[in-house]
């Protein structure tokens, strides 16, 4: 069975910006593969790219072994012609149609069968509980329902390929969470191949089969979501997916110290024996997996924040500052008070290496 999607060095320049750098990526049938990474590092372009809405200033892609786009053959197929789902950030619902009309209008568009239009929308508004709703207007609805509006239109169609462009970012937290249940059961239903472009990392972990982190057009790593949050593939990686801790180290007669936090004693971990004498370091280290302990290196604690079951913790060793996060029932140290940290798992980063946010 052919990819769903190949791309072959895609490539998108905007003025002098490469806003896409020679991608390469395969993605398989059935899959749902997310695009993460900051505003602007070129994901949507991607998306934009893949459905046909921008073309390639290089490169070539493939779908279902099907050439879609090629700038060294001079070919492009219009977007209407290459039959993928899409889904806006915006909820893009035309306001003076009904549900149902605005679900059944592409069809009427590539102008089906009258039976096959009304079987479809019918099929597509029951898949997305939306069946009572069908002869309302969208105005009438919630966000969530709107948003499935969208979902319900995509699905008509019959799609291989479902992209969606961040379309829960409209949405309030709890709706984004029901939605993102709702989407990996249409997925699972129908197995169309859906192609998720995101700035949230819960989306993309929760969603995700495989995801790719992009960084200003360049693909940095792309695996499983455990597989980046465990083994990030370098220090942006590890700053972008989840919280992250770097802390500014130096290693003395074979013990790390922090830098500038010497007298608060020695953190606990193992060197790297190819340690570069001449680079200065970070150890990097998520804020859960450091705990409160009876030893270990000294720390202050400055402010201490309820999330609910987790408290949230911000330390300083020295002059440094780091978060730790607890579960409520684990979380003894009280503000203001001198605790000791022990670290379970460490990460070793050239401190010039850039990244995202630290924190």
């Amino acid at each position: 069975m052919s990819a769903a999607l190949e791309l072959k060095d895609v490539t998108k320049i905007f003025g002098s910006v490469k806003a896409v750098n020679k991608l390469n990526l395969t993605i398989e049938q059935g899959e749902c593969f997310s695009f993460l990474g900051p505003s602007g590092c070129g994901k949507t372009t991607t998306l934009r790219m893949i459905a046909g809405f921008e073309n390639l200033d290089e490169g070539e892609l493939y779908s279902g072994g099907k050439l879609f786009s090629s700038s060294y053959k001079h070919y492009y197929l219009p977007p209407e012609k290459r039959d993928f789902g899409m889904v806006f950030q915006a909820f893009a619902v035309w306001p003076h149609m009904t549900v149902y009309d605005n679900v059944a209008f592409p069809l009427k568009i590539k102008k089906l069968p009258k039976n096959e239009i009304a079987e479809r929308t019918e099929m597509a508004l029951k898949a997305t509980s939306l069946t009572k709703e069908a002869e309302m207007f969208p105005q009438k609805l919630s966000g969530g329902q709107q948003q499935r509006i969208a979902l319900a239109r995509a699905v008509a169609i019959n799609p291989k390929v479902m992209l969606l462009d961040e379309p829960l970012s409209n949405l309030d937290p709890h709706l984004r969470e029901e939605m993102r249940f709702e989407i990996k059961a249409l997925q699972d239903k129908f197995g169309f191949t859906v192609i998720y472009v995101t700035h949230d990392q819960a989306e993309a972990m929760a969603l995700s089969d495989r995801m790719l982190v992009m960084k200003e057009g360049v693909v940095q790593q792309v695996g499983g979501p455990l597989d980046i949050y465990n083994d990030p593939a370098n220090k942006f990686v590890f700053s972008f997916i989840g919280l992250s801790d770097f802390i500014p180290v130096k290693v003395k007669n074979g013990q790390i110290f922090v830098d500038g936090g010497e007298e608060c004693g020695p953190v606990n971990g193992d060197i790297p024996k190819n340690l570069d004498p001449s680079i200065e370091y970070d150890i990097a280290c998520r804020p859960s997996e450091i705990d409160f302990a009876p030893d270990g290196v000294r720390a202050q604690v400055v402010r201490r924040t309820y999330l609910g079951d987790i408290v949230d913790y911000l330390l300083k060793i020295g002059n440094v500052e780091l978060r730790v996060q607890k579960p409520r029932r684990h979380s003894t140290a009280q503000l203001g008070e001198t605790c000791h940290l022990r670290f379970n798992r460490l990460l070793w980063y050239d401190r010039k290496e850039e990244t995202a946010s630290k924190t």
